[in-house]
């Protein structure tokens, strides 16, 4: 074999290994978009759900939504992870998002809410359906404007990716989807309506505000933790299967009302900052 003979071979392979590494970069590319696609499914399979009405088909529509809000957090940790983020996979996943986290969790809300209201004989039945769309709509439109915004300005500025500016959509869906989790039969006392009605309004707030919610984000999942930690999560994923729906409520709930306590806390430092003893 001549010099012209090993150069030859030597091409062929440089050719052969850029194929496979470019096939194989286009199977990454792939993995984060099959998440997302799988948080889309699970989003529309929540609204088929909330479609057919009952206390089982509102817990199924709830369980999806919490599926779709773990697939969503898996794409984004994928593409960051191999290097696949791009400007279209980020669009995609905004609007899949709208669908999971927007549309699926509102009419959830809304069915949920005032359905078993509207077929009672209520005299307030009309009014609580009129607050209930128009706090389910509220709710779409400060998710769609959530995402935008996240889109367009990021994280909170100078948080260095460990505060949210505002409630995430998963986080407000996650609120919606653990209550009807908890408590799957549908609201029949008009009161209780308003009430979850409100409530609904007040993540619609949330999502619309700059309340700083803690991202997880700079948790490095890969470096060496404390045992307590690996004995905490040990501990959080067995109640979370065997006690899912007190679990799952108090998580939200916590992580809710998390926000609050960070301003507050924020305010406090400042205040002291300021007007030293």
């Amino acid at each position: 074999m001549n010099e012209n003979d090993n150069v030859e071979s030597v091409a062929a392979g440089d050719g052969a290994e850029r194929f496979r590494n470019h096939r194989l970069r286009r199977g990454i590319y792939l993995l984060p978009s099959f998440f997302t696609v799988a948080n889309l499914f699970c989003g529309y399979r929540a609204v088929i759900a909330t479609l057919n009405g009952g206390p089982a088909e509102f817990d199924i529509a709830a369980r999806f939504i919490g599926l779709a809000i773990l697939f969503d957090m898996l794409d984004g940790r994928v593409a960051r992870a191999t290097g696949t983020t791009t400007e279209l996979g980020k669009q995609f996943d905004s609007l899949a998002d709208v669908i999971s986290f927007g549309i699926a969790p509102a009419l959830l809300a809304y069915t949920w809410g005032a359905r078993s209201i509207l077929a009672g004989d209520a005299a307030q039945a009309p009014h609580v359906h009129q607050l209930g769309w128009l706090m389910c709509f509220a709710f779409l439109i400060c998710c769609a404007w959530r995402l935008a915004r996240f889109n367009v300005h990021g994280m909170a500025s100078g948080s260095e990716s460990r505060f949210f500016a505002g409630m995430p959509t998963p986080a407000a869906a996650g609120m919606i989807a653990a209550t009807v989790h908890a408590f799957p039969e549908a609201l029949e006392d008009w009161r209780w309506g308003i009430i979850w009605f409100l409530l609904v309004g007040g993540l619609a707030g949330l999502m619309a505000s700059t309340i700083r919610y803690y991202s997880f984000k700079n948790i490095q999942w890969h470096r060496r933790q404390p045992s307590l930690a690996f004995v905490l999560m040990g501990l959080l994923v067995a109640g979370i299967f065997f006690f899912s729906q007190q679990v799952l409520f108090l998580i939200a709930i916590v992580y809710t009302f998390s926000g609050f306590t960070v301003s507050v806390v924020r305010v406090v430092r400042h205040r002291l900052a300021s007007h030293p003893a």
